[in-house]
C-alpha cells in the first residue's frame, strides 16, 4: 500500500470514496495506449511533454471491480493497478517511441510494486490495445530484457476496461506541483531510475 495515500488526501481535501469514471471518448484518427508504472501522478508527465500525445488521463486497470474508487485499489482489493490511458496521434509519435517512453519510467526488475508503492496494485504492465501494439509490445520486452540481462517483472496483460481516476488525481504534477516533487523524491523514483537506466533515466 502507498505510504502517502493519506497525505494525499489530506492534501488535496477530496474525498477518496468518489468513483472513477469512464475516460473521454478517443477522437477521430487517434489510438490508445494503456500502460501500467506505479504512481500514475509520476507516468502523466513524460508522456504528456511528447509531440503527437493529446490526452494522458489516470486510472485503474486490470481487474474485476467496475468503477472502482482510489480508496479500493490502493487496498488492494480489486485485482486494478494504477495506470494510465495515452491517447496519441500515431502520425507524430509511434507506439514504439511511447514504449521506450515506457520503459524508461518504471523498474521493470521489481516484482513487488514501484518503488516505495507496494502490492500489485502497483505492478508495472503493458495492456495492448490492437494487436499491433502487442506484437510490438512483446518485440520491446524481449529487446528490453536482453539489454538489462535481467528477466522482467513487467508483464504484457489483456486489454481491459479502464476507469478513469477521481478528478483530483489528474495532471497532479501541475495542481499539486510542490507536493508531487516531495512525493517523487521521497518514493526514490528518480534514483531508482538512474541505477537501471543510467543516462536514459527519466527525471
Amino acid at each position: 500500500m502507498r505510504p502517502w495515500t493519506l497525505l494525499a488526501v489530506l492534501f488535496t481535501g477530496c474525498a477518496s470514496t468518489s468513483q472513477a469514471s469512464d475516460p473521454a471518448p478517443v477522437p477521430e484518427g487517434a489510438e490508445i495506449a494503456v500502460f501500467a508504472g506505479g504512481c500514475f501522478w509520476c507516468m502523466e508527465k513524460p508522456f504528456d511533454a511528447l509531440d503527437g500525445v493529446l490526452d494522458t488521463t489516470s486510472g485503474y486497470t486490470g481487474g474485476t471491480v467496475d468503477n472502482p474508487t482510489y480508496s479500493q485499489v490502493s487496498a488492494g482489493s480489486t485485482g486494478h493497478t494504477e495506470a494510465l490511458r495515452v491517447t496519441y496521434d500515431p502520425s507524430k509519435v509511434s507506439y514504439d517511441k511511447l514504449l521506450t517512453v515506457f520503459w524508461h519510467n518504471i523498474d521493470p526488475l521489481d516484482a513487488g510494486g514501484q518503488f516505495c508503492d507496494r502490492g500489485s496494485q502497483y505492478r508495472s504492465a503493458i495492456f495492448p490495445q490492437t494487436d499491433a501494439q502487442k506484437t510490438a509490445a512483446e518485440a520491446s520486452l524481449k529487446a528490453t530484457a536482453e539489454k538489462l540481462g535481467k528477466e522482467l517483472a513487467t508483464k504484457l496483460e489483456p486489454k481491459a476496461p479502464f476507469y478513469s481516476a477521481e478528478d483530483y488525481h489528474q495532471n497532479y504534477y501541475e495542481t499539486h506541483p510542490v507536493r508531487y516533487t516531495y512525493y517523487r523524491n521521497a518514493c526514490g523514483r528518480d534514483r531508482r531510475l538512474g541505477e537501471v537506466w543510467g543516462e536514459a533515466a527519466a527525471h
